[in-house]
């Protein structure tokens, strides 16, 4: 007997075996081993993964600009927040330049022999004591002049008011400071009202 011959009880058996447990699998699902069937099922199956591939691409594209979104959003935020507290006392400190302005028109406007004299010279230094004191408290509040008499004129920081005629400056020299300005940090909280130079006539 050869060993074909004695594998064929088994083959016969496992085929049984197969054939009960495809008992009740619908006819499309059932592989008959045709090359025909295997080749459509292939195909089918190449298709399906080339799908699967494409889908997998555009999910990954939709997660990437997720990402970028969110970290824009994100860093919008932070800025958002950042000049909140940079620029939170911005109305108050815009208030409150009056009050300079007023301590500074009234120590503009003492007389010297009125610097001099004994009952008024503790009232005056206390003046400029409470100037100095709100200066400091501007500067640590990131509140600082703006620079203006001798500068060329500069209309993100100067308001021109006034031409003045003069050949003492070229013309477009501030030479007069009406009002002074400020900036908060780099933003401009009041522009500087000034008097620019120009040829006399």
């Amino acid at each position: 007997m050869n060993d074909e011959n004695k594998n064929e009880p088994h083959k016969q058996a496992v085929d049984e075996e197969v054939a009960r447990e495809m008992e009740g699998v619908p006819e499309h699902l059932r592989d008959d081993g045709e090359s025909d069937e295997a080749a459509k099922d292939g195909k089918s199956l190449e298709e399906a993964l080339s799908k699967l591939r494409g889908d997998l691409e555009t999910a990954m594209q939709d997660v990437l600009y997720a990402r970028a979104e969110t970290q824009n959003v994100r860093r919008r935020l932070e800025k958002d927040v950042q000049d909140a507290r940079n620029y939170a006392a911005t109305g108050f400190a815009r208030d409150i330049l009056s009050v300079a302005d007023n301590l500074a028109r009234a120590l503009d406007h003492v007389p010297e022999e009125l610097r001099e004299h004994e009952k008024a010279k503790n009232f005056i230094a206390g003046i400029e004591a409470t100037m100095r004191e709100l200066e400091k408290v501007f500067g640590q509040n990131g509140i600082t002049r703006i620079a203006a008499k001798g500068m060329p004129l500069d209309p993100n920081q100067h308001q021109a008011m006034m031409e003045i005629p003069t050949d003492e400056a070229e013309p477009g020299t501030i030479v007069q400071e009406m009002q002074a300005g400020y900036m908060i940090k780099d933003r401009l909280l009041r522009p500087a009202m000034v008097g620019v130079a120009k040829k006399p006539d």
